[in-house]
């Protein structure tokens, strides 16, 4: 009984620690976005706050109070994560998504970015020296980096200006040779893909139910047809479909181990580059266990996929983008009250 409430008083001080740490983090400015039209008389008249803004008649108030996460998957195989040198040697983030949670609804939710989606990318030479800005694929600005904190902050402000400068409060590079780790971590996952796909000794058929243990998870989300244009495309609604199952999965298993996260968090320690800590991870799943997720809870951002001059480039339906930022990271304000 003494060790387990030892074990229990220092759990709750890793979760002390780590809240303080991310109320630290979370102390960041609103978005900077603007009202997409005029304000009525009555609207000027009301006590206008720097973070509304008015769009499709409904004025919204930007949610000081959520979590964004920026999660990047790095093609790399790799074990360890190690610096590199030299001109776009970091890596591509070939995976990327926004994990956000809302302490006000009490949900998880996670918008997938398209690795082609074509943006503001930052270009550096073999030294670190600042190039010029150009318009490129989102992926390809990790590359730009050292590989390590450095590439990450790169794509972390890459990902941000993209959503209007939007705050995100940390970020969690992993090379894509964790995923079998994190994928048996939780028992595997299964899942029934949309689409018939094949890549080595694995075959996956539409409608049918899968199991995914180790290296077929692994294929399940890295490998895609360059040939086809739109591949990219449709590994990220095979990786949609994983992570609906996983994150599933993670609630289920997180109730009978709380710890579950931090364990995955120190079983792939070498092969991630992270500027949340563990504490800070211990207070996160701790606090957003309890938090709605379902399948309508991941988004991916819609579009147009075409070939550029040399490779697919994905534009977003910006109409689409402002629509999905609004209803993921602001509330409607209500000018009754």
């Amino acid at each position: 009984m003494t060790l387990i409430l030892v074990a229990l008083g220092a759990f709750e001080v890793t979760r002390v620690i780590g809240k303080s740490g991310l109320f630290a983090k979370n102390a960041k400015s609103a978005p900077v976005t603007t009202s997409t039209e005029v304000l009525t008389q009555a609207e000027n008249a009301m006590q206008w706050q720097d973070d509304w803004v008015k769009h499709d008649g409904i004025i919204y108030d930007y949610n000081e109070d959520i979590m964004t996460f920026l999660v990047m998957g790095i093609d790399k195989k790799d074990e360890e994560v190690t610096p590199v040198y030299g001109e776009i040697n970091g890596g591509q983030a070939d995976a990327l998504f926004l994990l956000v949670f809302n302490p006000h609804d009490k949900t998880t939710k996670v918008i997938g970015i398209n690795r082609n989606t074509m943006t503001d990318v930052e270009m550096y030479d073999e030294y670190g020296n600042y190039i010029d800005t150009i318009k490129a694929q989102i992926a390809v600005q990790h590359g730009f980096g050292d590989g390590v904190e450095g590439s990450c902050e790169l794509e972390e402000r890459a990902v941000s200006n993209l959503f209007y400068q939007l705050p995100i409060h940390g970020y969690a590079a992993i090379n894509m040779s964790a995923i079998e780790t994190i994928n048996d971590a939780v028992g595997g996952v299964d899942l029934i893909p949309t689409d018939d796909f094949s890549s080595g000794k694995y075959s996956f058929k539409a409608g049918e139910e899968t199991h995914l243990d180790g290296d077929a998870a692994f294929a399940f989300l890295r490998s895609r047809d360059m040939t086809q244009i739109g591949s990219a495309d449709k590994r990220l609604a095979r990786q949609k479909i994983y992570l609906n199952a996983f994150m599933q999965k993670v609630k289920e298993q997180t109730i009978t181990q709380p710890t579950l996260a931090v364990d995955i968090y120190k079983a792939i320690s070498k092969q991630m580059v992270t500027d949340v800590s563990a504490d800070q991870l211990s207070y996160i799943a701790s606090t957003v266990a309890g938090y709605d997720f379902d399948e309508n809870s991941l988004k991916l951002l819609e579009g147009k996929t075409q070939l550029g001059e040399e490779y697919e480039e994905f534009y977003p339906d910006q109409d689409e983008l402002y629509k999905l930022f609004l209803d993921t990271f602001y509330e409607k304000v209500d000018i009754q009250g």
